[in-house]
């Protein structure tokens, strides 16, 4: 192993250094990511690019130039091996890696994107009907608890109300507005009034007794 080391001309021996460590160092940085961990970024060479969801495009990061240099280092092998020129090997070897980092920053921004997108966010509550589970004080004296449905779930979260009669248990309401501490602000509202299946029997058949009559 020595002797064949040896042997390789000097940018072959820089190929090969990079290609072992980085892949050593990329495969712990990759089972520490997907298992939970957290490899610190490099936070003063970050490039972000937030969106309205919250989570952020890095390009230069820890985990991304690990990535670079693994994709540099056998790409510039796999070059060297093919016989191609020094400049050919130094330009492919770098341009593949380049586009490993925006892979990498690709995954880990809609990995974070996917993970924002289950955690509340309370203005999405705004004009959603719901009910009254814990009774909320009147004028806001007193914070009671609402059950309605946000992003897709039945959740039950503190509310306040500015009406002037305390909202009991089982009242229908709509969320008015959300304070920037997370609590609705609700008012009363009224339920569809829809007629029920037995009322519409009871129709029906009055209905036809006044037509035989006739």
């Amino acid at each position: 192993m020595a002797d064949w080391f040896s042997n390789l001309d000097f940018l072959a021996k820089i190929y090969w250094a990079v290609a072992i460590i980085g892949s050593l160092i990329f495969t712990v940085v990759m089972i520490m990511a997907f298992a939970g961990g957290d490899a610190d970024d490099l936070g003063d060479v970050d490039t972000d690019f937030d969106g309205d969801v919250g989570a952020s495009f890095q390009f230069i990061s820890f985990k991304n130039l690990v990535g670079f240099f693994t994709i540099f280092g056998w790409s510039g092998i796999a070059c060297i091996d093919a016989g191609l020129s020094k400049p050919l090997t130094i330009i492919i070897s770098v341009v593949s890696g380049l586009l490993m980092m925006l892979v990498m920053a690709t995954l880990f921004y809609f990995i974070s994107k996917l993970s924002d997108s289950g955690t509340l966010k309370y203005k999405n509550a705004l004009d959603a009907v719901g009910e009254v589970y814990l009774t909320i004080g009147a004028d806001r004296s007193s914070m009671g608890k609402v059950s309605v449905n946000v992003q897709g779930t039945v959740r039950e979260l503190d509310a306040l109300t500015d009406s002037l009669s305390d909202l009991t248990s089982g009242t229908i309401i709509k969320v008015v507005d959300v304070t920037s501490n997370g609590i609705l602000i609700v008012d009363h509202t009224r339920k569809p009034i829809e007629p029920s299946i037995s009322n519409n029997k009871e129709l029906d058949s009055g209905g036809n007794h006044l037509i035989s009559n006739e």
